[in-house]
């Protein structure tokens, strides 16, 4: 009888014995693609939990750094001036890494720092290793639960394994943070018993009891456009998703392609799983949303609570102030209103930017004739920021020019709040006072979301019908919705032997009839209207019919993107502005 012994060779290396390279990149912003842009790289060699070297180098991307990334990462154009370029920094940073049979590559959002090296490389006619790459984000997400951190965003992992340097947006810095990530998400691991590198590998490519179970659950779906809805025994929806291909998005939950925790802890409870076969994409992804918004299902983290978005208004007050607030009920177009915000957070930072440039009241008191007898000014009034209306020092049509200038920056002309702001920046960057700067960006940038996405919303929900046609990209079908205030109404595709012409004037006749309420959103959520938005500015759309008025302001605060109004002048300019009997010959 033949004897075997393993070797160490055979059980793997262990990873205590393995040579770790952790790098970071910061870049100027520029699509990784492109193989520049990089602005620094910093790395830390590790071996056995200790470090065994550093490498850390400026690089001179070749073009200016933009000010909103001075402003983020506080490197300048004078620090990068006489720094080497990518070309000159590349053979001396691969002789760091080593060997790919010795070292691996471990990187937060791996895919991001190494696009952009390997791109580099390409461009520069270097030989990029075939290294192995632990991408320490994604195995976060597979090692921590939702109960122990909110998200996996360096900052928030650092904090959580108590690394030794936060991340400060500098290569170095950060990838010293991802070291100890590194090694508190591998002493998780240690206690699932995973210690080689070929079992850390592996860790993510393992297919739970559960998915192998009831893989059978996937077998009769269609291959077809459509949501998928997963069922519990009890009936209830667990998590409702969209797909192009039903059957092959539905399937991919029972491959070791499915890392995600909660996912697999979901087809555990799965009973069933339900479709809807849509025409087009876009009715699949609002028919989600609906679903969504309507079942709750506990394994969904987005669009569950749509009704719930923070708004800012201007309060129904002889003195009106701002104020963030909940839901949209309290909001009508005859007052100043905007937002939606990500949060409280993002409302109070928009609110901030108007502060700064006029004198609103911020105290939240009502204001009244006795109130006014007893009231004493606080310190804005010292500093310019308040004209103390609270003592009568305000009249009540001196105070509504200030409240008439916010609807102003809100709804027509942005240009003064971003002029100011803009100005302020600029002054507190040339004092190398970038975090003051980076304040004042954030609250413009929360100024200019805010506003812009209510001037889009609110200019929608007032026409009454948009009719849109799209060319599949093989040129082989057209696809037709229907917007009535800015709510999906229907879609349909065109069929062989039926005209162009005669499958929209269908389309309208069976679309649902949208009646619109007195609300800001009359037909529906800001979510499914900004799903619309986004899906009108596709690429090679086409406007068939719209009954009403649709514009944007030209100096509001969507001047920086792309405003529907020029979106329409290059359908005018294009000949792509087209009544439904245009279209039928074109």
């Amino acid at each position: 009888m033949n004897s075997w012994q393993a070797t160490f060779d055979d059980l793997g290396r262990p990873l205590a014995q393995t040579t770790f390279v952790v790098l970071d990149l910061e870049t100027s912003g520029s699509a990784p693609k492109s193989g520049a842009g990089i602005t620094e790289i910093g790395a830390v060699k590790i071996q056995g939990g200790e470090i065994i070297g550093k490498f850390q180098t400026f690089i001179n991307p070749g073009t200016p750094i933009p000010p909103f990334i001075t402003v983020l990462t506080g490197i300048t154009d004078a620090m990068v001036i006489a720094a080497p370029k990518i070309t000159e920094a590349l053979p001396t940073f691969l002789e760091f890494l080593g060997s790919d049979k010795d070292t691996v590559l471990v990187a937060h959002n791996a895919p991001f720092d190494l696009g952009f090296l390997k791109a580099a490389a390409s461009l520069h006619k270097y030989s990029w290793p075939k290294f192995q790459v632990v991408d320490t984000a994604r195995l976060a997400r597979q090692v921590l639960s939702k109960d122990e951190v909110v998200n996996c965003k360096l900052g928030t992992l650092a904090k959580f394994f108590n690394a030794t340097v936060s991340p400060t947006h500098r290569a170095l810095d950060d990838a010293l943070a991802t070291v100890d990530v590194l090694h508190g998400l591998i002493g998780r691991l240690g206690s699932l018993g995973i210690t080689t590198l070929d079992e850390l590998q592996n860790f993510s490519s393992q297919v739970s009891p559960a998915q192998r179970a009831k893989k059978h659950l996937a077998a009769n779906i269609p291959n077809s456009t459509g949501v998928y809805i997963f069922r519990a025994a009890d009936n209830s929806a667990l998590y409702v998703g969209t797909s192009r291909n039903l059957r092959s998005r539905v399937r991919s939950y029972f491959t070791a392609a499915e890392t995600r925790r909660r996912m697999r802890d979901m087809i555990a409870l799965t009973d069933r799983i339900d479709v809807v076969v849509c025409p087009t994409i876009i009715e699949a992804q609002i028919r989600e949303l609906r679903l969504i918004q309507s079942q709750k299902p506990r394994f969904n983290r987005k669009s569950t609570n749509q009704e719930s978005a923070v708004w800012v208004k201007l309060t129904d007050e002889i003195f009106p102030r701002l104020s963030a607030v909940r839901g949209v009920k309290t909001l009508s177009d005859e007052s100043g209103w905007f937002g939606p915000f990500n949060g409280s957070a993002d409302a109070e930072l928009a609110i901030a930017a108007l502060h700064e440039v006029l004198p609103i009241r911020q105290c939240k008191p009502k204001i009244s004739t006795r109130s006014i007898a007893t009231a004493s000014p606080c310190a804005l009034l010292d500093m310019g920021k308040c004209g103390a209306p609270c003592i009568g020092m305000q009249s009540i049509d001196g105070y509504r020019t200030l409240t008439e200038s916010v609807i102003t920056y809100l709804t027509t002309d942005a240009r003064p709040v971003i002029a100011q702001h803009e100005m302020r920046m600029k002054e507190l960057a040339l004092a190398e006072r970038f975090e003051e700067a980076a304040e004042v960006r954030n609250r413009l940038s929360a100024f200019i979301r805010g506003s812009a996405r209510a001037q889009k919303i609110s200019a929608i929900t007032k026409v009454s019908e948009i009719i849109t046609a799209r060319k599949f990209p093989d040129g082989s079908k057209w696809e037709f919705i229907a917007i009535r205030y800015g709510r999906l109404a229907g879609s349909a595709l065109s069929v062989s032997g039926v005209s162009l012409t005669q499958t929209i004037e269908s389309l309208k006749l069976t679309a649902e009839v949208v009646i619109p309420e007195s609300s800001i959103l009359p037909a529906s959520t800001h979510e499914e209207i900004e799903l619309l938005l986004n899906y009108l500015e596709i690429p090679g759309l086409r406007l068939v019919d719209v009954a009403g008025t649709w514009h944007l302001p030209v100096f509001g605060s969507g001047q920086a993107r792309a405003s529907m109004a020029d979106v329409r002048k290059s359908y005018d300019a294009d000949n792509r502005w087209l009544t439904a009997t245009q279209f039928e010959s074109s």
